[in-house]
């Protein structure tokens, strides 16, 4: 500890005895003055004290002491207080004077209207306005931080992020070397007042470095086991400090504060001290230092400028914003020059849609037409056998008509008689009905109409068709290998078309050969995902050179026929998403031809 330290620590301490002594004497000697001066309301005088409660007591005695003598008829009072509790008092009006560091003076005179009187004189021959700095320290046998730029990813104690003293005089300096402090640290470890926390983190080797008020070290009985990380010699100032100087703390008055009684203790401040070596007062000093250190750490008073305006920002970024403004200006046009493409391509698409859709409508409506003449073609072919189909029911019902009529003229007509031919009429009739039904129904144009049902059930009902169309029909045999509750999603009709011409073109294949080889055989069975309807016939089969073609338009091996009927079976096949084939068969005469359509299960 330098001699000029410990002098000032000494008479600090027999100053507060003898003011405390000489507070006595003027009790005593006051009478009636002071008696009266109980009564009134204490002038309450707020402190930081960021050395503890003890320390500060001692450390302003004097000030109350001075006060008190000088000023016999008011009643001062010393209130020790954090950063956050001097902030709550003085907003409630619960103190008249505060003194605090110069930081956080400058937060109060902005927040609360706080006004300096005057500003510390710490002793004789030092600046009021360089009287002020903090000291990084670390243990001496630390060799990894020298410089102050070595305390990133250090681990760092603090009194608290508001310290001015104890840390907001180092971010400036480690900011102004582009040291993020809050995001540059190990750890920022705030451990609150009394500053001794912070000596004691770093000599317990809790952390690696601790922020301090200047000339604090030199006063440690353990000075020796801890040193200044790159300290700097300041002109007048005998302390070591790694930082800047900056105005000695203040005393301030708040709004409510009288004038008088500002004025009436700036007097009695600036008067000569009771002791020698006390603390004095001088003229407030400038502050304007710690007004750019706040602007520059964008804190306290100046916090609104960590919301940047644009402006703000572009003056700042405009190589920066001149680069993304000519990007965003190339994406504009690219994406306007996009969108006209788009647009302009999906009006062509729209178009394109639109022409194939009535296309589609076009061939769909061909396509019916074409299935109706095939139907209408095909009854033209089997018209010949239509009128012997219902010549049968119609001759029987004639025949039991003229029997009746027979029988009631002679006189032999009975009920049991009539009741037989009633109902073989009505059954004939129904006969008649029903082939005239088949026909109509197959004969109908219509719109393609597709439901779920069974393979099995549409079979029969080509055959029926078939046969009743028939004088002399060959027997059809029909084979079922489908599992019981098989479906397939199909046109009942149109798939019924397909299968009349197959049979159609296998009667005409075989019917003047053998009767034995006049037989059709239909098959239902299974694949994968499919359902085939194989037609067998057993004629005479087909070169291999027309079989290759079959399904052309217009090839026929009918002298009268037109060569469409397997090509308008094959477009239906498709359009149900199936296929028509046809092979030689493997075990006999004839050609097999299969007919699969996708498996509606």
């Amino acid at each position: 500890m330098s001699a000029w330290l410990l002098s000032k620590y000494l008479h600090r301490q027999i100053l507060a005895l003898v003011v405390a002594a000489a507070l006595v004497l003027s009790i005593l000697s006051a009478g009636p003055a002071v008696a009266q001066t109980r009564d009134a309301p204490p002038v309450r005088i707020g402190v930081l004290a960021y050395l503890g409660a003890d320390a500060a007591t001692n450390e302003w005695a004097p000030l109350i002491g001075q006060l008190s003598v000088t000023l016999p008829t008011h009643r001062f009072e010393l209130v020790h207080l954090d950063h956050g509790g001097m902030r709550e008092l003085a907003a409630r009006g619960e103190l008249d004077f505060i003194i605090t560091n110069p930081g956080h003076y400058v937060e109060l005179e902005a927040e609360l209207g706080a006004s300096r009187i005057l500003t510390l004189a710490s002793g004789p021959g030092l600046d009021p306005s360089r009287a002020l700095g903090s000291a990084v320290i670390v243990r001496k046998d630390s060799t990894d931080i020298q410089r102050l730029e070595d305390l990133r990813g250090k681990r760092v104690a603090v009194v608290s992020r508001e310290g001015f003293g104890g840390y907001q005089l180092v971010w400036r300096e480690l900011s102004a070397q582009g040291i993020r402090s809050e995001d540059s640290f190990g750890e920022l470890r705030s451990v609150g007042f009394p500053m001794d926390r912070v000596f004691d983190a770093v000599l317990s080797g809790e952390v690696d470095a601790g922020i301090v008020r200047a000339c604090l070290l030199e006063t440690r009985h353990d000075a020796g086991d801890l040193r200044v990380v790159d300290a700097r010699t300041e002109a007048g100032f005998a302390c070591a400090t790694s930082t800047r100087l900056y105005p000695d703390w203040p005393i301030a008055i708040l709004r409510h504060t009288p004038q008088e009684l500002a004025r009436a203790v700036a007097i009695a401040l600036l008067s000569p001290p009771l002791a020698p070596g006390s603390l004095g007062w001088a003229v407030p000093a400038d502050y304007q230092s710690v007004h750019e250190l706040f602007r520059e750490l964008q804190i306290g008073p100046y916090a609104y400028l960590r919301e940047p305006t644009l402006m703000a920002l572009a003056e700042r970024y405009w190589p920066w914003v001149a680069v993304v403004m000519t990007m965003l200006i190339a994406w504009v046009l690219y994406t306007v020059r996009v969108e006209h493409l788009v647009h302009s391509r999906t009006a062509a698409l729209r178009d394109a849609l639109a022409e194939r859709e009535a296309l589609a409508i076009r061939m769909r409506e061909h396509q019916e037409q074409a299935d109706h003449l095939a139907r209408l073609s095909m009854l033209g072919e089997l018209s010949g056998t239509l009128a012997h189909e219902l010549n049968q029911p119609l001759a029987t019902i004639g025949n039991y008509a003229q029997s009746l009529v027979r029988r009631a003229h002679a006189g032999r007509l009975t009920e049991d008689a009539t009741c037989e031919a009633a109902a073989e009429i009505a059954t004939q009739a129904e006969r008649a009905a029903a082939i005239i039904g088949r026909i109509r129904s197959f004969a109908k144009k219509r719109v393609g109409q597709r439901e779920s049902r069974a393979p099995f059930e549409i079979v029969n009902e080509a055959v029926a068709l078939f046969r009743g169309m028939l004088a002399h029909a060959p027997e059809v045999e029909v084979v079922d290998r489908l599992a019981a509750g098989t479906t397939i999603e199909a046109d009942a009709l149109q798939i019924q078309q397909v299968l009349l011409n197959l049979l159609k073109n296998g009667y005409d294949a075989s019917h003047e050969l053998d009767p034995t080889r006049r037989t059709m055989r239909i098959t239902l069975t299974r694949a994968i995902d499919v359902v085939r309807i194989s037609v067998r016939d057993f004629g005479p089969g087909l070169d291999p050179a027309i079989s290759s073609r079959l399904f052309e338009p217009f090839l026929t091996t009918k002298p009268d026929g037109l060569g469409l009927g397997l090509s308008i079976c094959t477009t239906i096949a498709e359009a149900h998403g199936g296929r028509l084939s046809a092979t030689a068969a493997d075990d006999g005469p004839g050609m097999v031809f299969t007919l699969a359509i996708p498996d509606h299960d």
